[in-house]
C-alpha cells in the first residue's frame, strides 16, 4: 500500500506545486501575498469546463475529446493570464509604494469580488467537469493509477521543468531574477520592471488555471473551489521557502505526500485532513520560518 499512497500523494502534490508557483513568483518580486490567486484558479476551472464543453460538442470519448480538452486548457490559461495582468494593473500597481498592508487588503477584496462574481454569473451549485477520456484505473506493478493521475503527473512535471528552464536560461527569466533581487538596480540596467511584473502575474495565473482544471475533475467547479486549495498551495510555498521557485515545487510535493500519508497512516478522518497542511505551516514557522530552501534575510536598521 506504500506505493499506492505515494502515487496518490505525488499527484496531489503536483497540483499544489503548480499553484504554489504563482504565490512564490509574485512574492519574490513584490514581497506580498496575492490572496486572490486561489480565486483565479477557480475562474480557470470554470473557463476550462465551458471551453471543453463548447469544443467537444456531442462527440463521444475519443481523440477529438482529448484534443478539445487540450484546447480548453490553452484557452483557460490564456484567459487567466490576461486576468492576472489586469488585476495587477488595476488593484496592485497603484499601491506598489504604499504600506505592505494596503496591497494585502486589496488582494483580499479582489478575492471576494471574483468568488461572488462567479456565484452571480454561474450560480452556487457545483458543476461537473467531465473527463475527456475513460478514467478506469490501470494496474501498474500492483498500484492502481488512473489516467487522470497520469495526466496530472505528466502536465505538472512538464510545466515545472519548462518554468525552471525559462527562469534560469532565458533573457526574460534573468530579468525576473534581477527584478526580484533589486527593482531600482534593475531599472538602472534598462529592465522594464512593469513588464516583468505583468509577466510574472501572467505566468502564475496561467499555471493556477491549469491546476484548477486538473483538480476540478475530482472536486467539480464551484465558486469557492480555490479557497482551501489556494490556502494549501500557500502553505506549500511557505514550507518550501516563499520566493524560491524550486522550493515551491518541493513544498507542493511534500505537502501532497504528507497529507495523503497522514490520512492513511495516522487515521485522520478525510473531513479533517485540511488540518495537516496548517499544522505543517505552524511547525515550519516555529522551526524554520524561511522554509526548506529559503534564505534567512537580514535587514539593517
Amino acid at each position: 500500500m506504500f506505493f499506492q499512497h505515494f502515487t496518490n500523494g505525488l499527484t496531489l502534490g503536483g497540483i499544489y506545486a503548480l499553484i504554489a508557483l504563482g504565490y512564490t513568483m509574485v512574492y519574490g518580486i513584490l514581497k506580498f501575498i496575492n490572496f486572490a490567486h486561489g480565486d483565479i484558479l477557480m475562474v480557470g476551472a470554470y473557463i476550462g469546463m465551458f471551453s471543453f464543453n463548447f469544443f467537444r460538442g456531442d462527440a463521444p470519448l475519443g481523440a477529438w475529446t482529448f484534443f478539445s480538452f487540450v484546447l480548453a486548457m490553452i484557452v483557460s490559461a490564456a484567459f487567466c493570464a490576461f486576468l492576472g495582468m489586469f488585476i495587477e494593473r488595476v488593484a496592485y500597481k497603484p499601491l506598489r509604494h504604499a504600506s505592505r498592508l494596503a496591497p494585502l487588503l486589496s488582494a483580499i477584496g479582489v478575492s471576494f469580488i471574483l468568488s461572488n462574481g462567479a456565484a452571480w454569473l454561474w450560480g452556487t451549485q457545483s458543476k461537473k467537469f467531465d473527463y475527456p477520456f475513460d478514467n478506469t484505473p490501470l494496474m501498474i506493478g500492483g498500484v492502481a493509477i488512473t489516467p487522470h493521475q497520469i495526466l496530472i503527473l505528466v502536465v505538472s512535471l512538464i510545466l515545472m521543468v519548462v518554468l525552471k528552464l525559462f527562469v534560469d536560461r532565458t533573457r526574460l527569466g534573468k530579468a525576473m531574477r534581477a527584478t526580484s533581487l533589486d527593482q531600482d538596480t534593475a531599472l538602472l540596467m534598462g529592465i522594464n520592471v512593469n513588464q516583468v511584473i505583468s509577466l510574472t502575474f501572467a505566468i502564475g495565473s496561467a499555471l493556477a488555471a491549469i491546476g484548477g482544471i486538473l483538480i476540478a475533475f475530482d472536486y467539480k467547479c464551484y465558486p469557492t473551489l480555490g479557497m482551501m486549495t489556494g490556502l494549501k498551495a500557500f502553505v506549500a510555498a511557505v514550507a518550501g521557502g516563499i520566493g524560491n521557485i524550486t522550493g515551491a515545487m518541493l513544498g507542493g510535493i511534500l505537502l501532497g505526500l504528507l497529507e495523503t500519508f497522514g490520512v492513511a497512516i495516522l487515521g485522520i478522518p478525510m473531513g479533517y485532513k485540511d488540518t495537516i497542511a496548517f499544522a505543517i505551516l505552524i511547525l515550519i514557522l516555529l522551526v524554520k520560518p524561511e522554509g526548506l530552501l529559503g534564505k534567512r534575510e537580514k535587514e539593517k536598521v
